[in-house]
């Protein structure tokens, strides 16, 4: 669901499917820029890509519908979402 919200949050997203050697992260980076995110997406040694990004909640919560939409590259078999206050320390995007 989609709030509306401009309160600035983090979110950590661990998404699994075939999301490695497809383009997965630059194709996140790209739309968590588009969306004024800052954050990274890191490849992680079970196969998972981790995603955190920090940003206003309604611009997150959009992210995450692309993250489960089907336009994603690959194939996205579940995302699991946590949601905290925002920490600061992050600028740009990176992947890794």
């Amino acid at each position: 669901m989609i709030t509306g919200s401009d309160e600035v949050v983090r979110l950590t997203a661990w998404v699994q499917g075939r999301v490695q050697g497809v383009g997965f992260r630059w194709w996140t980076r790209s739309r968590a820029l588009a969306l004024g995110l800052v954050g990274h997406a890191t490849n992680l040694s079970d196969g998972r890509v981790a995603v955190v990004v920090e940003g206003p909640r309604h611009s997150c919560e959009l992210l995450l519908i692309a993250l489960r939409g089907e336009s994603t590259p690959g194939r996205v078999d579940g995302v699991v979402e946590q949601w905290g206050p925002a920490r600061g320390g992050l600028a740009g995007f990176r992947e890794a």
